[in-house]
């Protein structure tokens, strides 16, 4: 049984896959599996069955999105760690050997992360303050934005049969709903070196097939004060609602803005209900579903 296994979906970026799969391939670190998720690739992605014969494993399924490939992914797996890349990403070579020395000298934590170089739009950029990641208890940092990087993580794999897996409901923010989910129990891990390449600004990028994407950060806030109620620490209850209300008054504000009455009614809903200590499931749910005026109901399909 390997050590990682290591989990890439993709969708329709075949160019961009190869390149992953060799960051992966070329790790100096070799105890692990790769396994590479084809969610109903309409492009060359197929080829990579041969082309990487014997050195990967090739899952296909028709195209459910980035959480259900990630999921099918971590149900295949055989290994105790999974590690997961974007298929948009890239490992520096000495990654997975950073994290299994992690894991030898703090087998008690069961997912941590590495630090990472941007490249945004082709040119390396620096991380504002609050991107920077930390090691430690970082739910209430987590609850403002996305702190894990899923490309930088390794997980203990169960760490999903306790918390859950990726919830294939949330067409985005899927990530920072099961770091919330998992964060607010289990102590994060941090190496400070640099072991991945993060790409984005590209057209293809997942997150901006999306508009509003408080709308799923609120969604996940809120789900997770009304399912877990008391069993979150006091002080962790008060800063989630505390998160939510902003979060929810700014995506009022801009509702407004726009005329989007069905926009603004669901979100004074949400206020209405976290000033009442009650987050309303209905209210929540409506909030994701919502449209932006003359978006089709259809969303578009993007690569993973």
């Amino acid at each position: 049984m390997p050590l990682f296994s290591v989990i890439i979906p993709s969708y329709n970026r075949y160019g961009r896959l190869c390149s992953a799969i060799d960051s992966v391939l070329s790790q100096s670190f070799r105890d692990f599996e790769l396994i590479v998720v084809d969610d109903g690739s309409t492009d060359d992605t197929p080829l990579i069955q041969e082309q990487y014969s014997g050195r990967i494993r090739y899952l296909r399924q028709k195209q459910e999105g980035v959480s259900s490939a990630r999921n099918n992914g971590i149900r295949h797996a055989s290994s105790p760690y999974i590690a997961l890349l974007d298929s948009d990403d890239l490992w520096l070579t000495e990654k997975l050997a950073a994290q299994a020395e992690f894991i030898r000298l703090h087998p008690e934590i069961r997912i941590h992360q590495t630090d990472e170089i941007w490249i945004r739009n082709g040119k390396r950029v620096n991380p504002r303050n609050r991107h920077r990641k930390s090691g430690g208890y970082i739910f209430p940092q987590s609850l403002h934005l996305c702190l894990i990087s899923p490309s930088a993580v390794v997980l203990h794999r169960d760490i999903f049969d306790r918390y859950g897996y990726f919830d294939e409901g949330l067409p985005v923010c899927e990530d920072y709903d099961l770091w919330l989910r998992t964060t607010w129990r289990e102590e994060t891990g941090f190496i400070p070196e640099q072991h991945i390449i993060k790409h984005g600004g590209h057209g293809d990028q997942l997150s901006r097939s999306e508009w509003g994407m408080d709308r799923f950060r609120i969604y996940s806030i809120c789900r997770l004060l009304s399912t877990t109620g008391k069993l979150l620490p006091p002080g962790y209850i008060l800063e989630a609602q505390k998160v939510a209300l902003g979060k929810c008054r700014i995506l009022q504000q801009g509702a407004v803005k726009r005329g989007n009455t069905t926009l603004t009614a669901a979100a004074e809903d949400i206020i209405n209900s976290l000033e009442n200590g009650d987050c309303s499931p209905s209210a929540i749910e409506s909030l994701v579903e919502i449209q932006r005026p003359g978006q089709s109901c259809s969303p578009e399909t993007v690569p993973q």
